[in-house]
Order: structure tokens, then sequence, then C-alpha cells
């Protein structure tokens, strides 16, 4: 520089900032030379490179349409050889002057040449062999001093791992070229170039059938993952908490799949085993506790056969078959095709299928409440599908399919099965069980119920309150015909009392309208852009029909079709908007009747109570098949009042006894808990074993008589609030009272001169002899009311 400026010939000086290269190990800046290199002539291969690419199938295509096309077509020489000590010699013996050059095939060749045998091929050993020179008086040839590039060794996997030539000949050619290989997108210009370079130019074939390429796992912010760094979780902690099932099958259904980057996260790895695993697994876990209360309840012996003989007759029992055999039908058509990335969404599909629709829709059969003869076919239709989903998911989840089939097998009629699924073929799809017209039933009913969802959470209606109707309107008269097919299903599944089908939007106030779909009006119209969007909102109801049925309509100038535009439903009638809540995807349309009811109001309480049963009893870990008894007391007397009226359906849907009292003094109490249930106190205990209603202390606070009683509380004159117990027999199963006597008593013991009325809530809605005999109301209160 100072030469330069000296002589006047510096033009410019300065500094500038560029990117450099540094060794990602020590962070220390690299420094580039030209060395000499010994290379492999591929300019002159290019043309069979790109004929044999040609022949082989890659998952993603397009890296071998595009990225390793395009590298093969300006491929250079290949430097082949490395400056230093550790590696595998390079078998080039030259002179010093480079006029001759021996280059070795095999340890037979160099003994010959050399006159020494070798048994170790290290570079300690080989260096110091040399070989006569054919030029008199010359100095011997010496090998060079450089070693292969180890993309060399990697490329010549295929022969080297069977030591071809000189050994297993046959077996190389029988297994030449491979099925399938797979690595990483970064082998596009290592691995799966050096292959393709060596076995063109060896064999003029390409040295591969078949090829996945995996994307690269980044680090969660997006950078590569460093041990210097350590921007990664540990490994071993994540197969330790969560499973190395999850973690497979995380990476399998991830981008990687699709040669595309992904950024892991270790709740991605939590969120497998949270919506995939364990609901799974509860639905396999639901069958076997079903099928031991079955043998344990009903002495009945099941066994399974993996093949359903004879179509069943319920319409969910041939959905799930069907769906079953469309899946094993597509994953062996997919995996033959080696796409990963569309078999493990399908799979996990099919599992929510499972889990949230069959399962949650037959529970009660599946747990007998409906019949034997429906809990056998429903269990037999679970057994087939969970037994074939646990071979279809071996390849995925290795661990918790062999689980599963474990306790699966020995179910089975047939003969002893294989000791482990992964002995097992995937199975074979049974055409004659797809009926996709119930495939497409259950997927408009899923719609259905998937909409009325969302317009309960809209109106923060829960499940558990009575509607009174939901109404569905489609255009396709077949589609509401599958429906009715499945009205059971829908009505249990929203909690609706009726569901009306209809085909006629108008009665009902529905109107379409129609809004632009920007990106592709955009590049259709250009300037009249915002004109044409102003058209759209504008069309009428027969307007956006037509365009729907033909497929095209010409509007301010422009060809329109069904897909320039997104439809919208809305109701149009006051009457509809008052009563119902609307909601609609593709054609099809759901009303929902959102006025409130007082009797659907009461029972959607009464089902809040069941539901806090339930959780006192997961609190407390109790298994469904303890037996205790369920007390609920409560000093309000309007939920008491609903209690008492729903107190079958309660009891029904525990499964237990349910009584209305607190228990007495000395019980065995598995959990008590007090809580608030619509602005009113509610206490629930659970007591260990069946007890019944005289064995629970009157409110009156006494000791519990050992015979059957009823407790009266005064509501009116000098003596109100007070609460005396009278008993229905006397002694124990004899002596029973009528309601008569039982006025007469109560008339006594109050002091009352006149007549006396009795019912069972304060506001005198329900007399006592409506509710049937006395004993009916055992353990019970019930209000007196003397006459005025």
């Amino acid at each position: 520089m100072r030469a330069l400026r000296e002589q006047g010939r510096l033009v410019h000086a300065g500094q500038t900032k560029h990117s450099y290269p540094f060794c990602w190990r020590s962070d220390t800046p690299l420094l580039y030379k030209a060395v000499p290199s010994w290379f492999i002539r591929v300019e002159p291969l290019v043309d069979e490179l790109l004929a044999n690419n040609d022949k082989t199938y890659w998952v993603p295509s397009f890296v071998r349409e595009k990225r390793f096309a395009n590298w093969l077509q300006d491929a250079r020489d290949w430097a082949v050889s490395r400056n230093r000590y550790w590696g595998t010699p390079i078998p080039l013996w030259v002179s010093d002057d480079l006029e001759e050059v021996v280059c070795v095939g095999s340890i037979e060749e160099l003994f010959e040449l050399s006159g020494v045998r070798l048994s170790d091929l290290h570079r300690e050993h080989v260096d110091p062999v040399t070989i006569p020179s054919r030029r008199p008086g010359h100095a011997p040839l010496r090998r060079i001093s450089e070693v292969f590039d180890c993309w060399f060794e990697s490329g010549s996997m295929p022969y080297a791992h069977r030591h071809y030539p000189f050994e297993q000949r046959r077996e190389f050619e029988d297994s030449f070229p491979a099925d399938f290989i797979a690595e990483g997108i970064d082998q596009t210009r290592g691995w799966f170039y050096t292959l393709l370079v060596l076995s063109t130019a060896l064999f003029g074939q390409p040295p591969f059938k078949n090829l996945v390429v995996n994307g690269l796992v980044l680090a969660e912010d997006g950078q590569k993952m460093s041990k210097r760094k350590q921007n990664y979780p540990d490994p071993v902690e994540i197969v330790s908490l969560h499973g190395a099932d999850a973690l497979r099958l995380y990476l399998i259904n991830s981008p990687v799949v699709r040669a595309e980057t992904l950024k892991f996260k270790e709740a991605g790895v939590k969120d497998v085993v949270k919506d995939v695993f364990l609901p799974w697994f509860n639905a396999f876990r639901f069958f076997l506790q079903n099928v031991e209360r079955l043998q344990r309840e009903e002495h009945v012996a099941l066994a399974f056969s993996e093949r359903v003989h004879e179509l069943p007759r319920n319409v969910m029992d041939r959905w799930l078959l069907s769906c079953l055999q469309s899946l094993v039908r597509f994953v062996k058509a997919e995996m033959a095709a080696y796409r990963l990335y569309t078999v493990v969404p399908r799979l996990l599909r099919f599992i929510d299928g499972l889990t949230n629709w069959y399962v949650r829709s037959n529970r009660r059969r599946l747990k007998g409440e409906l019949g034997q003869r429906e809990c056998l076919a429903a269990l037999h239709t679970l057994f087939a599908v969970l037994y074939d989903l646990v071979r279809l998911m071996a390849p995925f989840v290795p661990f918790l399919t062999e689980f599963m089939y474990q306790r699966l097998h020995p179910l089975l009629d047939a003969a002893p099965q294989p000791e482990s699924v992964h002995f097992l073929l995937l199975p074979d799809a049974r055409e004659e069980l797809i009926e996709r017209d119930i495939e497409d039933a259950v997927e408009h009913m899923q719609t259905v119920v998937e909409l009325a969802r969302c317009l309960r959470d809209r109106r923060t209606l829960p499940l558990k309150y009575p509607l009174k109707e939901i109404v569905v309107i489609h255009k396709s008269q077949s589609a509401l015909d599958q429906l009715r097919s499945l009205e059971a299903y829908i009505l249990e599944e929203l909690n609706v009392r009726t569901m009306t089908l209809s085909t006629d939007r108008s009665r009902y106030g529905v109107r379409m309208h129609a809004e632009p779909d920007h990106p592709r009006l955009g590049g259709k119209a250009k300037a009249g852009f915002k004109e044409l969007c102003e058209h759209v909102r504008k069309l009428t109801d027969a307007q956006i029909e037509g365009l729907l049925a033909t497929g095209h309509l010409e509007l301010a100038g422009h060809s329109l079709e069904p897909e320039d535009i997104r439809v919208g439903f809305s109701l149009h009638s006051d009457e509809s908007k008052a009563r119902f809540e609307a909601h609609a995807r593709h054609s099809l349309f759901v009303l929902l009747d959102v006025v409130p009811d007082e009797a659907m109001q009461e029972e959607g309480v009464a089902r809040e109570v069941c539901n806090r049963i339930q959780r006192l009893r997961k609190e407390a870990k109790l298994q469904p098949a303890d037996a205790i008894s369920v007390c609920l007391h409560t000093p309000d007397d309007k939920l008491l009042a609903v209690i008492q009226k729903h107190l079958d359906m309660i009891a029904a849907n525990v499964k237990q006894p349910v009584l209305v009292a607190k228990p007495a003094a000395g019980m065995d109490v598995v959990v008590h808990k007090e809580m608030e249930l619509k602005k009113s106190q509610l206490s629930i205990t659970l007591l260990r074993g069946h007890v019944s209603s005289k064995q629970v202390s009157a409110p009156s606070g006494g000791p519990a008589p050992f015979c059957q009683f009823v407790n009266v509380e005064m509501c009116a004159g000098a003596k109100q609030g007070e609460v005396a117990t009278v008993l229905l027999e006397n002694p124990r199963g004899h002596g029973v009272l009528e309601w008569a006597h039982v006025h007469e008593l109560v008339r006594r013991i109050f002091a009352c001169s006149g007549r006396v009325h009795l019912y069972t809530d304060r506001e005198r809605r329900s007399s006592v002899e409506a509710g049937g005999s006395p004993l009916l109301l055992s353990g019970s209160c019930v209000f007196c009311f003397p006459s005025q």
C-alpha cells in the first residue's frame, strides 16, 4: 500500500466490513489458500449423472427435480484429496517427477508390485511401502501424502461394507441398487452426490431406487443446535419425561419429513402425549375395563376375532370399521410411495375420530347400559379396530403399541399369535367393509355437532343445559336423510330435545351473502378491483345460487368463478334472530334455539350436580367399580327442590345410591366437600359402601332411626322452623303408614287445631301425595303448612 501511494498509483484506500468464515468449533477466523489436489474427472459424466438421477424416486420430489438436478447440471471435477494425517490413504504411488503413476487396486496387487504383504492399511503401515520404477535408474515410486476425502468413503458404502469385489459378490449383486436410503437435505451436495457419482462411474446406474429426504432439526430459536451453546434440551431427559414414542411421533409428524426445517420445541413432544397418546390409551383402557366388567358382573367369557365376520347393525360401528379399512388402504398406498408426511396426519385424525367420536358417543353401549347384545357388538367392533390400529401404528410408536398388543392378543379366539406386534405385517384393507355413504353421513353429523358447539360457546351455554331444538338446513335432501339416520347421536351429543331438517332457507329467514376473495379478484380485476368488490357484496341470493350451480357469473365486465367469492349465511327474520343463534360451514346451515326454559334450566342444574359428584370421585381417586353412597345437602330450598325432582336421574348418572341428607356421625366418609353451585351452597359427601336413607342422620340433628322415616319442618305459625321426625314403619318392615296417618301424626306433634298440608318443597308446588307411597320419600324432608 505504501509503495502504491509513493508511486502515485493509489486510487482509493479504505476499510470494508464483510462476512468472513469462522471455525464453528473455536470461533477463530479461517484462512483459505490454494493447495494442490487430486481430482476425479466428473464433468464428462454430467449427462449420464442426470439420466441416472431421472431413474430414481425422491420424496419430496422437488429436491430431485430442482435442487439436486441443478447441482448435477453444473457439476465440476471432484477434489478427493485432503492434506491431513488421519484418513484412508489414497492408493497412488508416483515417481518424483510424476511421470509414473500407479493406482493400486488391492492388497494382492500391492504385494505383487512391491513384495510387501500388508494386513493393516493405516497410513503408518502403507507409507513406507515403495514400488520399483519401471524406468531403469530411477528412484522407486512412493505413495502420495494425501488421504481420501471422507465423502469418497461414504459414497463407497454400498461396495465397501460388503468388501466387494473381493467377497460377497452374489449378495452385493442381488441387493444393488438399494431399495431406499434416507438422509438430510444437506446431503444433496454430500452423500447423495458421491453415491451417484461413484455408482455411475463404476456401474453406469444409480445406487438406489428410492430416497427419502429429511429436513434439518434446529434449536427453538432457529439456530443450529450446538453443544457449545447448549441451545437444545437434553435428549435423554426428553425421553425420560415424555417417552421415546412421543419424540418419534413428534419428529415424524413435523416439517422434517417434507425436507423442511423444524424448530424443535419440547412443548410439541408434550402435546403428542396429551393430544394423541392419552386419548388413545384411555380408549384402550376403557375397552379393557368393560371386558373385565362383563366377565365380573355378567360372567360372560369374551373371545374376540381380529376380523369382523358380519356387518354390524349399528351405524357408528359400521362407520368406524369403514374408516379403518379406508385408513388401511390409504396407509399401505402412501407407505409404498414413502410419503410419511401424509400417513401420520391421517393416522392421528383416525385416533381423534375413535376417541372423540366413537367411544364418546357409544359409552353407554360399551358400558352395557343398552343391553348385553349392544354391548357385545360395540366391544367386538372396538377390539377389531384397536387391534388393527396397533399394527398400523407399530412402525411409528413401537413401545406403546407393543404394550397394547401384549394385552389384546390374549383375548383373540384364534390360534396363538406372534409374541410381538413387530412380527406382524400390516393388515390388508377389506373393501367390502368400506361404505362411503356412511362416512359422508357421519362427516355431516360431525359438522353439525361442531357448529352447534360453537353456538353454545358463543352464548355461554354449557352442554349440561338442554336446549329445545336444532334446525339443520341443507339444499341436498340426501344429506338431510343421512343426518336423520344419526339423529339420536346428534341429540345426545348436543343435549337437544328435537332436530328439524329442512331444505327451505327462506322459512327461517336465512339469506346468503358474498364476500370477495381479495387475492383472486385482485389478480383478475387489477385497477377495477374496488368496484368489483362492491358488486360482489351486492350479489343477491339468486345470483349466488346461480354462480354455485353453473360455476360462472358475469359481473361488472368480469367472469367470476365460485372460488372468487366466500359465501356466508345470515338471519334476516326478526323472529328467527330473537329465537335462534346461527352458524354455517359450506352449504350446511345450523340454527340453535337458545331461548331459556325453566324445566331445562333445572335439568341443567341437576347435571351440574352430577358433574360435581363425578369430579369429587376423581379427586378421591375412586375407581368406577368402587361401591360408594352419595349424600347431598343444601340450605337453599330451590336447589333442594331441583335435586329431589331429578334424584333418579342423578343416581342413574353416577350409578351409585344418592341420598338427600347429611351423613350420620361415625359413618365411613371417603371425602366431604362444601362448594358453591349457582350462588347456592351445596354439600357433597361420599360414603364408603352402599347405605340406605335410614342409615343417615335426620336434618333435625337427632340420631338416625333404624327404620324408615321422614323429616317434617313446620313452615308457618308459632312453631315455624321446628323439625320433627316421623317413623314410616315400626317395627322395621311392619306397620307401614299411609299419607293420611302421617298427616294426623304431624297435626298432633305440632299441636295444630286444624288440618295440615304436606309438600315436598317450601313453595308448595308439589304435595307429598303426588310422589306415591311415603316410603319413596324416606330420609328426605317434607314441609308442613297448617290450614289458615
